[in-house]
């Protein structure tokens, strides 16, 4: 005796798989892209370098020893699945990870596949790719300040004037109760204008350019003006750490714009700091004055404020105070507060 059971044709379970398809949820249909994007070593390891640093196509090509072609199709499969975005600095493209999320499925899959290729070391090979690429953009900030070093003012004010960002970054100084006995530090004083300020409000002041030039304008004017607690450090913040310096402020004045690597900077400084200890960065937000470049020997045309809030939260550090500055220029300044935790 036959069972009362009728087989499915051919049409009738494909019919079935379809609804089943349209009923299911939109956002595992989009994670689709984001695990077949992932599913590339090479993808993996140009993920893995981008955790903190912004590349160009070139610059990425020379650190895996990859034709531009192979690398910009890898690129437009990263950026597709939102695992990398585009941030253009003048005439150039750079590729960075995902600013901003949302906290959607997308976002907490990213998220963690970001964290597991994170606990992967980087090669040492790559690592010195990457440190070549660092050394170039920083021999060209070096090159411009040796070049143009007895014209910085002049040049910096063609942007914004020394009052426009000094005076707020002071008060924000003055907002916090440091002992007499605390210490501060400025990485790129330029003049030494702002050490002025630190000098009486610190006991130890350490000023650290990696300019040798900008580095004797800044001697120059605290022997002209007798400040006689700055200590000088010709290097960047990783000569700072090497002498195991610790302090209880960092001020960075418009100073991010020129750093090849603006999130190793974030890193070191919470290094840096003492517990509690707050980094005052004054800036330029993201603009498109390509002109700077040239002029004003900038590297980055400025920085979105999101941008720096990320490299601050993976560094161990907090938000404090944030202020936005618009200029008649049409450039605007963000004065921001990180604290370290």
């Amino acid at each position: 005796m036959l069972n009362n059971f009728t087989c499915p044709t051919e049409e009738s379970a494909s019919n079935t798989a379809v609804s089943e398809s349209a009923s299911a949820p939109q956002s595992l249909s989009s994670i689709a892209p984001i695990l077949k994007a992932s599913g590339d070593p090479l993808r993996l390891e140009i993920l893995r370098v981008l955790q903190r640093d912004t590349f160009g196509v070139m610059e990425l090509c020379n650190i895996f020893d990859c034709r531009q072609s192979g690398m910009s199709h890898h690129l437009k499969v990263l950026h597709k699945a939102g695992l990398v975005e585009t941030q253009r600095e003048g005439n150039s493209i750079f590729y960075r990870r995902p600013i901003k999320q949302d906290g959607e499925i997308n976002d907490e899959l990213i998220h963690s596949l970001f964290g597991i290729i994170d606990q992967t070391a980087v090669a040492p090979a790559t690592v010195d790719s990457i440190n070549l690429i660092k050394g170039q953009r920083a021999e060209q900030s070096q090159a411009f300040f040796s070049k143009h070093a007895d014209k910085f003012k002049e040049q910096q004010e063609l942007i914004a004037s020394f009052e426009q960002y000094a005076l707020p970054v002071a008060e924000l100084i003055d907002a916090h109760d440091f002992s007499t006995s605390s210490t501060a530090m400025e990485i790129g004083p330029g003049e030494g204008a702002f050490l002025n300020q630190l000098s009486t409000r610190f006991s130890q002041v350490y000023a650290v350019d990696n300019s040798e030039g900008m580095l004797n304008k800044a001697k120059a004017h605290a022997e002209s003006h007798q400040l006689s607690n700055i200590e000088f450090v010709l290097g960047e913040s990783s000569k700072a750490l090497q002498q195991n310096i610790s302090v209880d402020a960092i001020v960075l004045n418009m100073v991010l714009h020129h750093i090849p690597s603006p999130a190793d900077i974030f890193a070191d400084c919470a290094k840096l700091l003492n517990k509690n200890g707050i980094m005052l960065i004054s800036d330029l937000s993201h603009h498109d004055q390509n002109w700077v470049k040239e002029n004003c020997g900038d590297l980055w045309l400025g920085f979105e404020s999101e941008e720096l809030s990320v490299w601050a939260r993976n560094s161990g550090m907090d938000e404090g105070e944030s202020l936005y500055i618009g200029l008649r220029n049409g450039f605007q300044i963000q004065v921001r507060e990180f604290i370290k935790r």
